[in-house]
C-alpha cells in the first residue's frame, strides 16, 4: 500500500538585493511560480512586507491573481499576510474573491507580521501584534466560512458583518498559521484547527522546535474541540542543489553574501549562521542543503523524523544563485527529489523487477514466436532471402526444442 504522497512548494517572501531592478525582480517571482507550476510542484505562498527595501511584495493577494492567471494547477497562498495591518472583513472579503477567482486554488496563510518596521510606520505597538492576530483571527475563521460576525475591538469593529458572496471552497479556504519558535503560531493553530506553517524548520532552533510545537498545537486543539492535521503541516527551509556538491556551492556564492548582509544588519530575525566561510556555515549547522539531491533527500528524511510527519516541504526561494542555476535547483527537486516522497516509481519499480525476474522465459518465447514465424517463410517461399546464420539459428533452436523420433 502506497503511503501519504508529500507535497512540495515554495515560500517565496520574496529576498531581492537593492541593486537590481525592483520591476524585473517581481516579474522573475512571477516566472519563478509559472516555472513551479510547469514542474508539478503543489503550492507557493507569497509574503507581505512594507520597508526595508528587500522583501518587495506588498499585497500577497495582489500577486496571486497575477499569477493565478499564468498558472493552471499550483494553489497560491498568502505567506503570509499580516492580520494586525488590515480590517478583518476587507481581507477576508479579498481571500474570498480570489477563492472565486482561482476556482479554489487560493490558501490563507496568517500570521502577525515580521518586520517590526512595519508595525512602527502604522502606529502598531509591536508588544500588541500577536495578540491582535489572535483577535482577527478568530472573527476571520468564522467570516471565511459565510458566517455573521458581531465583534467590538480596541482596533477594529463588527457589526453584522458577513460576506457577500458565500465561500467557493468549503467550508472556506484552507488556511494555515506561521511559527517559527515561539509557540504563538502553534497555539493559534490549535485553537481554531488550522494548518501550521513551520518558518525556519532547518534552522537549529526551528529544528529543535518542531515535535514541541506540533505537541502545543494539538494539545490546544483539544482543549478546544478541534483536532490538527498533519497533512496540513507545512515546513519551511531554503536548499539549492545542483548535479555535484562543489557546483552547488559555487551556484550560490552569487547572492549569498548579500542575503546575509539583509539579515544580519537589517532584518530582525536571526537566520544567519557564524563562521568565515558562510557557504561552509551554512552547512555544517544543517540550516540549508546545498549540494544535490541525495543531500537534499537525506535532509528531509530527518525532518520527516524529528516532526513524526507532516503534509508538505516549502522551499524558501532565496536568489542566492544566477537565476538559471536557480531554475535547475527547482528542476532537481522535482526529477530526484519529489518520486522519493511521492512514491512516484513504485510500480515501476515492481514492474521492472518482475520482468527482469522472468527474462529468460520472455526471451524463450519471443524466439519461438519470431523462429516460427521464419520457418513458416521458409516452407512457403524457401530459404533464399534469409540470412544462413539466422536459418542455422532458426534450425538450431528448433533441433533443441524438438524431441528426437
Amino acid at each position: 500500500m502506497l503511503g501519504p504522497r508529500l507535497r512540495f512548494g515554495a515560500f517565496i517572501a520574496p529576498f531581492h538585493p537593492v541593486d537590481e531592478n525592483p520591476t524585473l525582480a517581481i516579474q522573475r517571482d512571477l516566472e519563478l511560480v509559472q516555472w513551479l507550476d510547469e514542474l508539478g510542484y503543489d503550492e507557493a505562498w507569497i509574503g507581505e512586507h512594507h520597508s526595508a527595501g528587500y522583501e518587495l511584495i506588498a499585497s500577497p493577494e495582489v500577486f496571486i491573481a497575477a499569477a493565478a492567471e499564468r498558472t493552471k494547477h499550483i494553489r497560491l497562498g498568502t505567506g503570509v499576510a499580516s492580520l494586525p495591518y488590515h480590517h478583518p472583513l476587507i481581507l477576508a472579503d479579498r481571500i474570498n474573491q480570489l477563492d472565486h477567482m482561482t476556482r479554489g486554488r487560493v490558501m490563507f496563510g496568517a500570521g502577525p507580521g515580521a518586520l517590526v518596521s512595519d508595525a512602527w510606520m502604522m502606529g502598531i505597538p509591536v508588544q500588541k501584534q500577536r495578540d491582535r492576530m489572535d483577535e482577527a483571527l478568530g472573527v476571520l475563521v468564522r467570516l471565511l466560512r459565510g458566517e455573521e460576525v458581531t465583534h467590538a475591538s480596541d482596533w477594529f469593529e463588527l457589526a453584522n458583518a458577513r460576506l457577500q458572496m458565500t465561500p467557493y471552497s468549503r467550508p472556506s479556504v484552507e488556511m494555515a498559521v506561521a511559527s517559527q519558535v515561539s509557540p504563538t503560531g502553534a497555539r493559534a493553530a490549535g485553537q481554531h484547527g488550522l494548518g501550521l506553517l513551520s518558518l525556519g524548520a532547518t534552522t537549529t532552533a526551528g529544528f529543535n522546535a518542531l515535535a514541541s510545537n506540533w505537541a502545543i498545537a494539538t494539545e490546544q486543539a483539544a482543549e478546544h474541540g478541534q483536532t490538527m492535521d498533519r497533512n496540513a503541516w507545512r515546513l519551511v527551509g531554503p536548499m539549492h542543489i545542483a548535479e555535484t556538491r562543489d557546483q552547488a556551492m559555487e551556484d550560490i556564492r552569487f547572492g549569498l553574501e548579500k542575503w546575509i548582509f539583509y539579515f544580519r544588519e537589517i532584518a530582525n530575525l536571526p537566520l544567519v549562521p557564524e563562521g568565515d566561510d558562510p557557504v561552509q556555515a551554512m552547512i555544517d549547522t544543517g540550516m540549508a542543503v546545498i549540494g544535490t539531491p541525495e543531500d537534499a533527500i537525506a535532509r528531509l528524511d530527518q525532518l520527516v523524523e524529528e516532526s513524526g510527519g507532516f503534509g508538505a516541504f516549502l522551499l524558501m526561494a532565496h536568489n542566492w544563485a544566477p537565476w538559471a542555476a536557480t531554475k535547475r535547483s527547482y528542476e532537481l527537486m522535482a526529477r530526484y527529489v519529489f518520486p522519493k516522497f511521492q512514491q512516484l516509481n513504485v510500480n515501476r519499480e515492481a514492474s521492472m523487477n518482475w520482468v527482469r525476474g522472468n527474462k529468460d522465459e520472455f526471451t524463450s518465447q519471443v524466439r519461438q514466436a519470431v523462429g516460427a514465424r521464419i520457418v513458416q517463410h521458409m516452407m512457403e517461399k524457401g530459404a533464399d532471402n534469409i540470412r544462413p546464420d539466422i536459418v542455422a539459428m532458426i534450425t538450431g533452436a528448433a533441433s533443441k526444442e524438438t524431441p528426437a523420433e
